[in-house]
């Protein structure tokens, strides 16, 4: 039988219904550790719910919220205070794109992006801190930010920006809960394979595809294995820390 070396543990991975998110909530869940969902859409996160718990045999509950709204964050953690008591772990993971050249950008492409990017992770960990600090063991956040925060990209002045502003927010809530004994730190992907970059013009997933060093897009089990290493026992002495999984793309920077 497969080691679960985070049976029992709680964990929230925010966009888990599908995408990086759900292969997150797997590869914790194959670990052991019980699965808040949480998503805009409640069907889909029902139906990731029951899918994960029926595979790995964890406890699940589905968790419809909109990240950007603070009424709906508390709601969320009121919901995971009643339904299981605690919470181990915090994958701020849900995201959004509205790429455009700066001098197009509308307002309101900044302002969402920004609003679920940054202030979405914000307030969950606001939120969540209440129960991460009383967590039994310690406790984990892995705030999922992008090598774009790291090297800039053309094209997206508002995602860069939200990504940048996530590293700062896993720096500055490390150096204030550690002696808390919660862990924060931030992954950034490279070009990974999902829907949303899989929409992308062939064009452009070429272009991408030449900037990766290993010459080809990551995938989501890249990106969730090493947040469940540093969900683990073996990463307990890491925290404040960005780990680029990008193939090499931003070496160098």
């Amino acid at each position: 039988m497969e080691s679960r070396p985070l049976e029992n543990k709680v964990a929230l991975v925010t966009g888990s219904a599908r995408g990086i998110g759900r292969s997150i909530a797997e590869d914790l869940a194959s670990w052991g550790a019980n699965q808040v969902i949480l998503d805009v859409r409640l069907e889909d996160c029902q139906k990731t719910a029951a899918e994960i718990a029926e595979k790995y045999k964890v406890k699940t509950i589905a968790v419809q919220c909109n990240i950007t709204v603070k009424e709906q964050v508390e709601a969320a953690q009121e919901k995971i205070a009643k339904d299981f008591g605690t919470l181990h772990i915090l994958v701020n993971n849900a995201g959004v794109l509205k790429d455009n050249l700066l001098i197009r950008m509308k307002e309101e492409e900044w302002d969402l992006v920004l609003d679920v990017n940054l202030k979405g992770a914000f307030l969950m960990t606001q939120a969540m801190l209440r129960l991460l600090m009383k967590a039994e063991g310690g406790s984990r956040i892995v705030n999922i930010s992008s090598v774009s925060g790291i090297v800039g990209q053309a094209g997206q002045a508002n995602y860069s920006s939200s990504k940048a502003g996530l590293i700062g927010l896993t720096k500055v809530t490390a150096r204030e809960y550690g002696a808390r004994g919660v862990l924060v730190n931030a992954v950034c992907p490279g070009y990974v394979q999902t829907d949303m970059t899989g929409a992308l013009p062939e064009k452009v997933q070429e272009e991408l595809r030449k900037s990766v060093p290993l010459g080809r897009a990551g995938q989501v089990k890249d990106i969730s294995r090493v947040v469940r290493f540093l969900c683990s026992e073996d990463a307990g002495f890491i925290t404040g820390t960005v780990i680029r999984v990008d193939g090499g793309m931003a070496t160098g920077m």
